[in-house]
């Protein structure tokens, strides 16, 4: 508990303080591999997030999210102790299973160093003690999350080339364009591994993504969060689109894309994309209203094309209060001709990263 109390008051000081000297996200820098699927620890923030349907061999259909964070604090670069707190290592994981009707979910949280925890540069190496997420010299994403109440070991066998999102890879997350990441997705995953869930372990295979973002100034000050979806679609094609959210309400800014079968991609401006919502949830435990049945509609050059966003069950928030992190929806949702998951942010409490 104590060293939780730690963490919580480097994440504070960490929100707090200013972040001059974090290189800011410019158009023009060239993605590269496997140099980009590693750490970029000068950044103030950045993500490894899988997400996924699996199907067991009963013909059961469950969703799992594995996501690690790293984050660098502002301390001082003169101050060379090996005890200064430079980087924070988070990471959450949770299943969506149908029989229990809700998410089980848990959460790490570890200063890097000591053996503890690590985000590695040259390539994907990112570790919370026995939380891992990695990648193999055969191309192969692996993670192994032994958590409270589940455990995945699930290896993502890429089946097409990553997916540089925005503009070469500069995504614009708002009207300045500094408001930006450096992001790039990799779809269609093919996956196999094994679940162990109610003390018994089952294999599954499925359809994964991963997405990867590193920023140092995210939002813009007047967006509370963000509506964001990841579609793997049967035809082959993958779709990326979010929208951020103003604090009065409304949309600040959005985005996406669409990658074609014959791997053509359409880029979305902010006017190509909308969100409706269909259906409300509200959680029992936080009292957020979650819009979880969404339509989403885009602008291709042949026409709006529309995907209804029907969650696998409701009840898939995700509470990182006990860990001092932030309260979000994150679940699996259907969709004709594909499936894939939905991301909500911001509707307990306004994000700023």
């Amino acid at each position: 508990m104590r060293a939780l109390f730690r963490l919580l008051a480097l994440l504070l000081l960490a929100a707090a303080a200013p972040a001059t000297d974090y290189p800011v996200v410019r158009p023009g820098v060239p993605i590269a591999f496997p140099a980009d699927h590693g750490a970029h620890p000068a950044y103030r923030t950045e993500w490894w997030y899988a997400t996924g349907w699996l199907r067991t061999a009963d013909g059961e259909d469950l969703g799992f999210q594995v996501t690690f964070f790293r984050s660098r604090l502002p301390v001082d670069s003169a101050n060379r102790s090996a005890f200064a707190p430079r980087q924070l290592i988070f990471a959450h994981a949770g299943l969506s299973d149908p029989a229990t009707g809700r998410l089980l979910h848990d959460q790490r949280a570890a200063r890097a160093g000591f053996g503890l925890a690590q985000a590695a540069t040259g390539d994907a190496a990112v570790a919370i003690r026995d939380w891992q997420f990695r990648r193999l010299p055969d191309g192969r994403f692996t993670t192994h999350v032994p958590a409270r109440g589940f455990t995945l070991a699930l290896a993502f066998t890429p089946t097409q080339p990553p997916m540089l999102q925005g503009v070469g890879g500069y995504s614009r997350k708002g009207p300045d364009p500094a408001d930006a990441s450096h992001y790039y997705s990799v779809p269609q995953l093919r996956v196999a591994g094994t679940v162990l869930r109610g003390g018994k372990a089952v294999r599954v295979t499925g359809t994964a993504w991963l997405d990867r973002e590193w920023s140092s100034r995210y939002l813009d000050p007047r967006a509370a969060g963000w509506d964001w979806t990841g579609l793997n679609l049967e035809d082959g094609s993958a779709l990326m689109a979010f929208r951020i959210r103003g604090r009065t309400g409304g949309t600040l800014w959005a985005g996406g894309s669409l990658r074609r079968p014959d791997g053509r991609i359409v880029r979305f401006a902010p006017g190509d994309v909308t969100l409706t919502t269909r259906r409300r949830w509200r959680s029992p435990a936080t009292g957020a209203v979650y819009p979880v049945d969404q339509e989403l509609a885009v602008r291709l050059p042949e026409g709006v094309r529309r995907f209804r966003l029907t969650p696998l069950f409701d009840a898939q928030e995700l509470d990182g209060r006990a860990g001092g992190l932030p309260v979000y929806w994150e679940g699996a949702v259907r969709t004709r001709g594909g499936r894939g998951y939905l991301e909500l942010t911001g509707y307990v409490t306004p994000l700023a990263i």
